[in-house]
């Protein structure tokens, strides 16, 4: 096994954070992948670098001295990010599509970053929904676009996914959901259900619940998702959407928790996406190559459809 910035960036992000929840929704990525990288960093360092405990994680006194050469490491790699070769600087113009929630919960950071490490491509971003990105793409008014994969149609189009966003159901404080030791989709039938609309999100919903027996007792349906997140903090009802767009806080100042589902849920896709078939430009592949190094492990660099 061998070393990776990712696991790093995961690991110093957890110990400025003093919770892998809180990491993963920094990170827009699912708890799980930053568990998993903790727990092969502390086998290649073998010792337990962090202390576990109900309400967060604390550093041990391996995990504080490996911290500092964490930090070390990872401003070396940005350095070396910045380094200019004998090669003309990439630039020009990319023009970009996202869908809502990816621009809202997800992209503003990778824009202000990638802006930084390449100045002299220009970013032009256009916030649509998903059919009029993927006709975008093909008449070429876009070049690419960042956009929830798994609700991708059209074939003419190549997908890289670099990640997915774990649906977990939103609960109020102090729901009784929360004293069960396990929560079907059968539970949450019962529950009045707040659907989201935004981003074919109800569509999305109801592809999982049509595979079951169940059906959700819908109360409200809204395209906002700080609707749908004080509707649930206030006790209006409960809803399942990714870790993505999750927040422990509504704007009222209430508390919503999560609850892991016993049913199969699918996650929720980000990746980027062009058509298929064209040379991509230098902006363009810059663009990829950007997500690539964040998101992906070496072995998984290939373009694929996501279904």
């Amino acid at each position: 096994m061998s070393l990776t910035l990712r696991q790093l960036k995961y690991f110093a992000s957890v110990a400025e954070m003093g919770r892998i929840s809180h990491a993963a929704l920094k990170l827009n990525i699912s708890q799980s992948a930053v568990t998993t990288a903790i727990r092969e960093l502390e086998e290649m360092v073998g010792q337990p670098l962090l202390d576990r405990h109900p309400h967060g994680v604390e550093m041990t006194a391996a995990g504080r001295r490996f911290l500092e050469h964490t930090y070390a490491v990872l401003s070396a790699a940005d350095e070396a990010l910045r380094v200019r070769d004998n090669r003309a600087e990439v630039s020009g113009v990319l023009t970009i599509a996202a869908s809502y929630t990816v621009l809202g919960y997800f992209l503003p950071h990778h824009l202000q970053r990638f802006e930084q490490l390449h100045p002299n491509i220009q970013l032009k971003v256009h916030e649509v929904s998903r059919d009029a990105i993927e006709e975008g793409l093909i008449t070429r008014r876009y070049d690419m676009a960042l956009l929830l994969t798994s609700n991708v149609v059209m074939r003419e189009l190549s997908l890289e996914t670099f990640f997915g966003s774990q649906r977990r159901l939103w609960v109020p404080a102090k729901h009784p959901l929360l004293s069960k030791s396990e929560v079907s989709l059968a539970d949450v039938a019962h529950e009045p259900y707040i659907m989201l609309t935004v981003d074919e999100a109800a569509q999305s919903t109801m592809k999982y619940w049509t595979q079951t027996p169940h059906q959700p007792s819908v109360r409200m349906r809204t395209s906002s998702v700080e609707a749908v997140r004080s509707s649930v903090a206030n006790g209006l009802g409960v809803t399942i959407l990714s870790d993505m767009v999750y927040r422990p806080w509504s704007l009222e100042g209430k508390r919503i928790e999560t609850i892991n589902l016993s049913d199969p849920i699918p996650t929720m896709n980000i990746g980027l996406g062009w058509k298929h078939g064209i040379e991509l430009s230098p902006p363009m592949a810059v663009l990829r190559d950007y997500f690539r190094q964040l998101f992906l492990d070496p072995h998984t660099l290939h373009s694929r459809r996501d279904r």
